[in-house]
């Protein structure tokens, strides 16, 4: 996934501001694609240039909202029927666990031990996002708590196997 793609599917369900697109990407889709203010506004420029979306009106202080056009819907299609997810391969996770050998015991259970924090940690605030969103029956609300519900689950699933994880340690 790329924070282009990521734009153009929040602009497939209606146009918005750079601001707009912020918020609701910070509502949405902070969990699955982080992006910084900067980085979305360059994108958006990007895509504005390439024409996958129009500027469709101008407000004070040089606010923009922008729209998806046709060869936007398109480029949003293509690349979610003809591209394969890419696989994520790396874990600096448990690239760490695979290495806790070279630690005392103590260390190894203490490092398994906030990882199930973390998770724990995570697990709340995506409850606290979960209850904080006005959700409807639009497109967006139903996928992205599908979304959420993937999240939830493999923050569950991470805490559980850190548990079970530290009690292998001799």
């Amino acid at each position: 996934m790329s924070l282009r793609h990521a734009l153009l599917g929040l602009l497939s369900e209606r146009p918005a501001s750079g601001y707009d697109l912020l918020k609701r990407f910070e509502t949405s889709l902070a969990n699955v694609w982080p992006a910084t203010q900067s980085q979305m506004y360059s994108e958006l420029s990007k895509l504005a240039a390439n024409g996958l979306i129009d500027v469709s009106a101008e407000g004070p202080r040089g606010r923009k909202e922008y729209t998806l056009t046709d060869e936007g819907l398109t480029e949003l299609r293509h690349w979610l029927t003809e591209t394969k997810p890419q696989r994520n391969t790396r874990s600096d996770i448990l690239l760490r666990v695979f290495f806790l050998g070279v630690l005392t015991p103590e260390q190894a259970r203490g490092y398994l031990t906030e990882l199930q924090e973390l998770s724990e940690r995570e697990y709340e605030n995506l409850r606290r996002l979960e209850s904080s969103i006005d959700w409807g029956d639009d497109r967006l609300s139903v996928h992205g708590r599908i979304a959420l519900e993937y999240g939830l689950r493999f923050n569950a699933m991470r805490r559980e196997w850190a548990q079970w994880a530290a009690g292998q340690l001799r």
